[in-house]
């Protein structure tokens, strides 16, 4: 009997909760098209303006077995946001990804036709907005998440059946849950992490009260994703308190990792992260883990069993 050679273990199986395709030489994507670059939580985004398709992902991520994947808006022209829908509907006859989360603002005052024409699509799970935020916690004004106007939109999504993806940072995580309590039937999936770009322990301390306050709503979930930081590699050693503490907040049941690709390329490869996740979450149970690296991400979005 010949002991089984390591290098060919079966992979990982996974569903990418957060990633994202594109192709600038063909379609307008404002940061990635115009010539001058727009501030970037990362820093030097230029390696990023070239087109990022199927078949590059699945190279970064052959260490895994992608068994389906979640596309999220691209920040694509503003002026045409549902034609990005109709890029995506073409787009998955590579067979990623599954399912998708388009972009509206939701202040706006055609809101409602935008999202029944992205609902028209069966793929379409959710809504990403980024609302307008304050640029550090010192400022206590109120967020967009107040504003009346982008309410109402919000409320809309209720009737075509979608979620919310919500990209916010921490400090506006007490208006979040208020818009939570607000809107129970509208689940709400926080993007990266809640954004812990400071690493301070004042910081962390400030970003783990908010998350928990979070964590409280019943309707909201979490990715862990983007949580990279400018100029450092990913390490498990570096992200090990944002993902154990997540965890602890929300439960291993509404959490999911995603690999935020090809933005997070910017802070380590797709085997950097994913294998981070891995190490950080040994001491868990198999199905435990299976429930963040896959399982979790079919029931919150709705993924057709594959």
């Amino acid at each position: 009997m010949t002991m089984a050679d390591p290098t060919r273990m079966a992979k990982r199986s996974i569903i990418d909760a957060h990633h994202h395709f594109w192709d600038p030489t063909r379609n307008y994507h404002p940061w990635l098209c115009d010539a001058e670059p727009i501030a970037f939580r990362y820093g030097d985004y230029s390696s990023l303006r070239r087109p990022y398709l199927a078949p590059d992902y699945l190279a970064d991520a052959d260490n895994y077995h992608v068994a389906g994947s979640v596309y999220v808006e691209t920040e694509w022209d503003p002026a045409h946001l549902a034609s990005e829908t109709d890029y995506v509907a073409h787009l998955r006859s590579s067979g990623l990804p599954s399912v998708a989360v388009m972009a509206a603002r939701l202040h706006e005052p055609d809101t409602e036709d935008l999202l029944a024409r992205h609902a028209a699509h069966d793929f379409v799970r959710g809504i990403r907005h980024k609302p307008r935020a304050n640029p550090s916690p010192r400022d206590t004004a109120p967020g967009g998440m107040t504003d009346p106007q982008w309410r109402r939109g919000y409320a809309h999504l209720r009737r075509y059946g979608l979620s919310f993806d919500l990209q916010t940072p921490w400090w506006h995580m007490r208006e979040a849950a208020d818009l939570a309590a607000a809107f129970p039937d509208i689940p709400i999936i926080v993007n990266h992490a809640g954004l812990p770009a400071d690493r301070s322990e004042d910081a962390l301390v400030a970003w783990a009260h908010a998350m928990a306050n979070m964590a409280a709503r019943e309707n909201v979930t979490i990715k862990i994703s983007g949580i990279g930081q400018p100029g450092h590699p990913w390490t498990a050693q570096s992200n090990r308190r944002i993902v154990l503490t997540l965890i602890d907040l929300f439960g291993v049941s509404r959490c999911m990792f995603g690999s935020n690709f090809p933005v997070d390329s910017l802070c380590g490869s797709f085997t950097d992260i994913f294998s981070g996740f891995e190490a950080i979450t040994s001491d868990l149970t198999d199905d435990e883990r299976d429930a963040l690296f896959r399982t979790n991400a079919i029931h919150i979005y709705r993924i057709p069993t594959i």
